[in-house]
């Protein structure tokens, strides 16, 4: 069904860039052909008007390839960072330089294919939502062991930290250009960069995608980094973990209070077998349940400055992205007049 609306999306398309010697150019190469109008299987008009290469301080020849980049193409533009700060920092950085309607982030391997940028602009048209991730049918193409820890860390996530989207995390999402430059500029050091975004989107929506390989080189991802993302995956989510601490603290003494008082019955009613024995019960089992309740209220305590320390924004005001383009399409037709 093809859509009448005079609608023209912009989009920047963010490529953190580590390993991307022998990669990144054919990445470039094939976003060439959509710097020029295109238009979505729903007949929404759009155009890639920059790509934004991060060069995150990689160990090969990254740099000099970005640097050819930029010049044969203006519509590549460089963001050099300092040293090496990670993907997700790296992201951040170029979601914070854009400039269009809409964020696209890709990674420099090539398992991500630019024309199904297309498809996620038309589910987030579609459900009006400011965030889409794209889902591999069949998983995405990694190594086995790589896709059992990214599932597992996923499940767990979402099962005890948080139920809100952590299962369709992807590193190929599409974001309005409002949300991902707010959150480029609030997300702090060590916020895993998906969490923050669930914190200021109403909702995210899911585009499943065919998977394809990724561009064959030497991959930055070893079992090191992936155990990195999960912990901040993990210390991004809030106080959750901390609010657990306290339940535990909770349980445990109304458990100690309930078997010290079992004890104490058991040694009024068959008198004292052991010598000693009730007294210590009671003491250990009271003051364990003590400590972890005093446990529990420091950590209430602690997830006060959490809250306040990791970033999160007490709100942040959006529009809706298809009404706006809508009007600046229309301000832009009548000015042609």
């Amino acid at each position: 069904m093809q859509s009448s609306d005079p609608y023209l999306a912009t989009i920047s398309v963010v490529v953190p860039v580590y390993r991307g010697e022998s990669t990144i150019a054919r990445v470039v190469g094939e976003i060439e052909k959509f710097t020029k109008l295109s238009t979505t299987p729903r007949g929404i008009g759009y155009v890639v008007s920059e790509v934004l290469l991060v060069n995150d301080s990689g160990p090969d020849n990254s740099a000099e390839v970005i640097n050819l980049l930029a010049e044969s193409h203006e519509w590549v533009r460089p963001v050099w960072l300092s040293r090496n700060f990670g993907q997700h920092a790296a992201t951040l950085a170029g979601m914070s330089s854009s400039t269009s309607d809409w964020i696209v982030t890709i990674d420099e391997d090539g398992q991500h294919d630019p024309a199904r940028i297309a498809d996620l602009l038309d589910k987030a048209i579609d459900d009006n939502s400011q965030l889409v991730y794209a889902k591999f049918a069949g998983g995405a193409p990694h190594s086995r062991w790589r896709n059992i820890f990214s599932s597992t860390a996923k499940w767990f996530y979402t099962k005890f930290l948080s139920p809100q989207d952590g299962e369709f995390f992807s590193s190929f999402r599409l974001m309005s250009g409002e949300i991902g430059r707010s959150v480029g500029a609030y997300a702090g050091s060590g916020v895993y960069l998906d969490v923050a975004l669930t914190w200021v989107v109403d909702k995210s929506v899911v585009c499943e995608i065919s998977p394809r390989a990724e561009y064959p080189r030497q991959t930055g991802f070893t079992f090191k980094r992936l155990l990195s993302h999960f912990l901040r995956l993990v210390l991004s989510s809030g106080t959750r973990p901390l609010r657990l601490v306290s339940i535990i603290g909770s349980l445990s003494f109304l458990f100690g209070v309930l078997y010290a008082t079992y004890v104490l019955y058991g040694r009024i009613v068959d008198g004292e077998l052991v010598a000693g024995w009730t007294t210590v019960v009671i003491i250990v089992s009271t003051t364990s349940g003590v400590i972890l309740l005093s446990l529990g209220i420091l950590a209430e305590y602690l997830g006060v400055v959490v809250r306040n320390a990791i970033g999160r924004p007490l709100y942040l005001i959006r529009s809706n992205p298809k009404s706006d383009a809508l009007t600046r399409a229309r301000a832009a037709k009548n000015s042609q007049r």
